[in-house]
């Protein structure tokens, strides 16, 4: 069977969800995983038409794993509550499929830290692996940062996914506290562990990455605080992983 189905995992979205559905409204299928809402998100999915499942948290890859084995269509397009699809976009995926030349698509994403779009912090073009043949592709099942894996060969979209990352500082900020715990507890699993370096001079490295070496200077005062928060990160989730081998 041909066709498109768009999978996303949520939990408490309400905020923002309309706009990422109406952005996918064109696509066969809207397959959700809802994780404990407790607000109107699972209601605002099924005005879409969306099939909603109502889901214990099993981690990133495997949540998005669930969503694509329950979808019917040929093709996945993955997304997230906090991404749109821009017509750009939309017009090249329904080119793709129909040409159905490589197994899967990187696809650009522009990510808005609050109401900015970061051209630079490495922040862009930020390509991912989102739309892939159902039969080909599949998430590798990480605590955090999971992307998908295909058997056979890929493409690369011009057209870029809108990523409304971080709503502001008090945002990051929360989503660093959970983010760094899956990050270390993910190196904990494989064996690794945090010495002196990594928390004295990993922080450092990636300050110095993203506000010099991908020019973040260039973005202001943003890409300062960008660049700084992204350190203190690094810093987390080393000295949670410290934490977890050591302990105080």
């Amino acid at each position: 069977m041909g066709g498109i189905s768009a999978t996303i995992i949520v939990c408490n979205e309400e905020s923002r969800i309309r706009e990422c559905l109406e952005s996918i409204r064109w696509v066969d299928e809207i397959v959700v995983s809802d994780t404990g809402s407790t607000d109107r998100t699972k209601d605002i999915c099924r005005e879409y038409g969306a099939k909603v499942y109502e889901d214990e948290w099993l981690g990133f890859g495997r949540q998005k794993n669930l969503c694509q084995e329950r979808a019917s269509k040929r093709w996945i397009l993955n997304i997230d509550a906090d991404e749109r699809v821009t017509p750009g976009l939309r017009e090249e995926i329904l080119t793709v499929v129909k040409e159905g030349e490589h197994a899967g698509y990187y696809i650009p994403r522009k990510n808005f830290f609050g109401k900015r779009w970061m051209k630079r912090c490495g922040w862009y073009p930020d390509y991912n692996l989102r739309l892939y043949r159902k039969d080909l592709g599949r998430f590798r099942e990480r605590y955090v940062h999971e992307s998908v894996a295909v058997e056979g060969t890929t493409g690369y979209l011009k057209n870029p996914l809108e990523h409304y990352t971080y709503r502001d500082i008090s945002d990051y900020l929360s989503r660093m506290e959970r983010y760094s715990t899956l990050a270390a507890k993910e190196m904990f699993e494989e064996g690794r562990t945090a010495g002196a370096f990594d928390i004295l001079l990993r922080p450092q490295a990636t300050f110095f990455k993203m506000y010099f070496l991908k020019l973040g200077f260039l973005e202001g005062m943003p890409g300062l605080v960008l660049s700084a928060l992204y350190s203190c990160y690094t810093l987390a989730k080393y000295v949670k992983l410290w934490e977890m081998r050591r302990g105080f």
